[in-house]
């Protein structure tokens, strides 16, 4: 569930737009020049710079941690709940949580929506998740859905992040209403590829924004919003039952509520995912400089947890196997990376401490301050199975027009960029 996520882009873009300030680099003042190494807090996971993901890849780190029954150190719960705002808003990253967020402030939905998921699987933060549930409905669109930087116009990731996070917080998507009425599921669907897309196969897949008045199809995109269809954050437990993925339903039949519609809807965008897997093994995505289209490790990972909710585990398979053999040196010290293959390894019942001979649990928790308790290897939770239910790489930011000339927005994701890790 990436994208997503911890992202600079939009919010550099908006500082180029608007002209408001991004955070500070350092923890202390003056800030730190553009050449000198940053500061990493001592709660924080990670260890590069965290500008534009410190919420982002803390929150992975810390869900990844919980779902396989790691208690995290109390000092990295304590920076996480720490970032947030008066209000409940979140920044990417604030360098000195002790002054208070104002106008320039550059506030990140993602963040907000990462956190949410994580404090609310930790237990023990009700009153601050309710802050940030409370902000983030504060800030959707007219048009049900949200945007990474408020204000900005709606987009499939951002919208599906957001719901999975009120899901989570025990909110129902179908009924947080924009101020002209439109719920959260009204916001998302209008993104997605239907029955008459060209090519077919593209048909349930869902576009990060149009481009020029046209979807195009977005496999980052599609899995946020399978979990978000389906009422699910990144965390879900392996199918009680499992079954194949399908296309999209064709025509698609009438849907008795919002709900229906979003689970509808997932289904089909599960079915695209499962399609796009099948001849590779993995999602490809073409980055900066480059020729041809490469491996997407990030939104491969994001993939089988999104088939694996829907409850098509085996659909996932042949991604999990992949991911086990080539994913090493794109999670290499990065805690969103990791937290991201930790939660797929657990959504398809695998032993997060021998994935493709790494233990993922012991290397999440050495980018960080150590777990609680003298026990903090993994625990599969076999039980679930049986009863049902990026990280540190920053986004970069590539020319709008440009962007929109290639379909892809105006970003793409960090974990693309392999050879930063």
């Amino acid at each position: 569930m990436n994208v997503r996520r911890g992202a600079a882009a939009l919010a550099a873009s908006a500082v180029l737009c608007a002209g408001a300030a991004p955070a500070a680099l350092a923890d202390t003042a003056p800030p730190a020049s553009p050449s000198a190494p940053p500061v990493i807090p001592s709660g924080l996971y990670g260890k590069a710079d965290p500008t534009y993901d410190g919420v982002w890849r803390q929150s992975f780190a810390l869900l990844a941690q919980h779902t396989v029954g790691v208690k995290p150190a109390a000092q990295a719960v304590d920076w996480l709940v720490g970032q947030s705002c008066a209000n409940g808003a979140y920044a990417s990253f604030r360098a000195d949580p002790g002054t208070a967020c104002d106008d320039k402030t550059m506030y990140d939905t993602n963040a907000a929506a990462a956190a949410v998921q994580a404090l609310t699987a930790l237990g023990g933060q009700d009153a601050a998740v309710r802050r940030t549930v409370d902000w983030l409905k504060s800030v959707q669109n007219e048009d049900g859905g949200w945007a990474y930087v408020p204000g900005s116009p709606s987009e499939a990731n951002s919208t599906s992040l957001v719901i999975s996070a009120l899901a989570v917080a025990g909110e129902k998507p179908a009924e947080v209403r924009s101020k002209a009425g439109k719920s959260a599921y009204e916001g998302l669907l209008p993104f997605q590829l239907g029955c008459s897309a060209e090519p077919a196969a593209d048909r349930g897949s869902f576009a990060y924004q149009p481009v020029d008045g046209k979807l195009l199809a977005n496999p980052d995109a599609t899995a946020a919003a399978t979990l978000a269809g389906l009422g699910r954050g990144a965390a879900v437990p392996p199918p009680a039952e499992d079954t194949p993925a399908a296309p999209l339903t064709c025509p698609a039949p009438a849907a008795a509520d919002p709900a229906s519609a979003a689970r509808s809807a997932a289904q089909g965008a599960a079915g695209y995912l499962a399609e796009a897997l099948r001849k590779d093994g993995h999602l490809t995505a073409v980055t900066p400089g480059a020729d041809q289209p490469t491996p997407d490790t990030g939104n491969t990972a994001d993939a089988v947890i999104a088939l694996a909710a829907a409850g098509h585990e085996q659909s996932a398979a042949g991604a999990l196997e992949w991911l086990k053999a080539n994913s090493a040196a794109w999670a290499k010290g990065s805690p969103a990376a990791l937290g991201t293959l930790v939660l797929a390894a657990h959504a398809t019942g695998t032993d997060p401490k021998s994935f493709g001979g790494a233990d993922l649990v012991a290397e999440l928790n050495a980018t960080g301050p150590a777990p609680q308790g003298a026990d903090t290897g993994a625990t599969t939770v076999e039980s679930e199975k049986s009863g049902g239910s990026g990280g540190q790489n920053v986004w970069w930011i590539v020319g709008a027009g440009a962007a929109a000339g290639t379909g892809i927005g105006i970003l793409l994701s960090g974990r693309r960029k392999k050879n930063q890790l």
